[in-house]
């Protein structure tokens, strides 16, 4: 008896052994997938947040074009496998049903661009919220000063001071704001208003006083 229980142990403890090892194994490629997806992620939400900023510094600098879509979603990533062993008719009852789910989802996205549309013209642009901010403001106010009183005003918009800075550029290389600097700071104020007897009053002086010669 004491022959046959000794390989048997052994051979428990070899399992046992193994099993251990596959089980720690499983969990670190748990952790490395997990950490990948989470990195992913990160990189996902800065792309994201990038394209908002160009998309503003676009309207701020008045380019009317339609703005580039990404060119994948989450839901259309595909992540690879690292076992392919899906079989043809799986994956054609996978393809059958994307198909009929595409013109849901088109339709879908139609709808939220038209509702995002609405929204997006009910709302004043950046470029008239800053050129009311400047008239609104006794002193000169810098690019940072602006963009968190607007931010306040409209937590709903994403206002940075780099957009708002580059619209500032814009307004004044335009006349339709000035700048001027202290020290290594630049403020930006409305333009002044046109004195009441301009170019075209002194021409009607200058008109009067020829026909009473």
């Amino acid at each position: 008896m004491p022959k046959t229980t000794t390989p048997a142990t052994e051979l428990t403890s070899q399992y046992a052994a193994q099993v251990t090892g596959d089980l720690e194994r499983n969990v670190k490629e748990q952790e490395r997938i997990t950490a990948d997806i989470a990195s992913l992620q990160q990189q996902l939400a800065a792309l994201q947040h990038d394209h908002t900023v160009l998309v503003n510094m676009r309207q701020a600098l008045g380019i009317t074009e339609a703005p580039a879509e990404p060119a994948a979603t989450s839901e259309s990533a595909t992540v690879p496998s690292p076992r392919k062993k899906a079989s043809a008719a799986r994956s054609g009852k996978q393809r059958a049903a994307k198909s009929a789910a595409a013109p849901q989802k088109a339709a879908a996205k139609k709808s939220a661009a038209k509702a995002e549309g609405a929204t997006t013209a009910a709302q004043p642009t950046l470029v008239e919220l800053i050129r009311r901010h400047l008239a609104e403001s006794k002193e000169p106010r810098s690019a940072a000063e602006i963009s968190t009183a607007l931010g306040q005003a409209h937590p709903e918009r994403q206002i940075t001071t780099k957009v708002v800075r580059v619209t500032l550029e814009g307004l004044v290389a335009k006349s339709q704001a000035e700048r001027s600097k202290q020290g290594r700071s630049v403020f930006y104020t409305a333009p002044a208003p046109e004195p009441a007897g301009g170019p075209e009053a002194e021409a009607q002086f200058d008109e009067a006083a020829s026909q009473q010669d």
